[in-house]
């Protein structure tokens, strides 16, 4: 690929980083499976990124792949260990910004989130990130109206599982 597309993805990854940090946080429970997915979250954008028309918001695209990566690694394995790839992420030179909180209610609602299935944690992400119905649709490859309806199933869902605590 070219310098000139290397350097657009580039721009544009690192304003938009924090999808895909929150999207690791959900579907890991650890710091290293953290960094794993997001390395290899960060690779399929990459290897994805010639392809993108702009039909969409890049968030829009950025979420639908990265969600897709997540939910498909997660599949294979329940243990999140993530295969090994022969594209090293550091050639891209992508400064990983951090993303912590030790807050203790925080820490609590994303353990909750985490034992949702793989749907119900990608639209509580996008419920928390106040994304319209018709967006959430759009990435999932839902209606909108599918969308508000997993959507209260999900939201009820995680506060049962608050709530039994």
């Amino acid at each position: 690929m070219s310098s000139d597309l290397e350097k657009k993805f580039i721009d544009v990854f690192k304003e938009n980083q924090r999808i895909v940090h929150k999207i690791c946080r959900i579907y890991t429970n650890n710091s290293e499976d953290h960094e794993d997915l997001f390395q290899e979250i960060t690779i399929q954008l990459w290897k994805s990124y010639a392809g993108f028309r702009g039909e969409s918001k890049f968030s829009t695209w950025m979420y639908q792949v990265a969600l897709n990566t997540a939910m498909t690694l997660s599949k294979k394995t329940k243990k999140h260990q993530f295969q090994q790839v022969d594209i090293n992420v550091s050639s891209l030179k992508i400064k990983e910004e951090s993303y912590e909180d030790d807050g203790y209610k925080l820490k609590e609602m994303y353990q909750h989130i985490y034992s949702l299935s793989n749907i119900e944690k990608a639209l509580i992400m996008m419920y928390l990130d106040n994304k319209p119905f018709k967006e959430i649709g759009d990435i999932l490859g839902i209606t909108e109206g599918n969308a508000r309806v997993k959507m209260n199933r999900a939201k009820n869902n995680l506060k049962s599982k608050i709530n039994a605590k």
